[in-house]
């Protein structure tokens, strides 16, 4: 009995050790974000842009799909680089995926119809 209880207990310590899964993965879209914000340069775009696609293509996290708002902010920069269509169709996705975001991604689209 004894023994069966220190076995139980190593294995529920081994276990509570071990790292808990993030529900996404991010890639590396937090420097490459800032990098944009602060040199707003062709480059900086070009690295945010393929970030965004790691991101959305090689997901990780427990979850299994994208985090939220980086279909709808991936949407509204390619809008801004006049990639009008597919922008939208990155909102609509964030629609699908995240239906509380839909007041937030109407007023994108209000505010690029201006």
């Amino acid at each position: 009995m004894k023994k069966a209880i220190l076995i139980f207990s190593v294995v529920i310590l081994a276990a509570s050790c071990s790292a808990p899964k993030k529900l996404y993965s991010w890639e590396k879209y937090e420097a490459a974000s800032y990098n944009y914000i602060k040199n707003s340069d062709e480059a900086s775009l070009a690295t945010l842009l393929e970030n965004y696609e790691k991101v959305i293509s090689k997901q990780k996290g427990t979850r299994g799909i994208v985090p939220p708002g980086i279909h709808a902010d991936y949407g509204f920069i390619l809008m801004k680089t006049g990639r009008v269509a597919e922008g939208k169709g990155m909102l609509a996705k964030e629609m699908e995926l995240y239906p509380e975001s839909k007041i937030f991604i109407d007023r994108i689209l209000k505010m690029t119809e201006l």
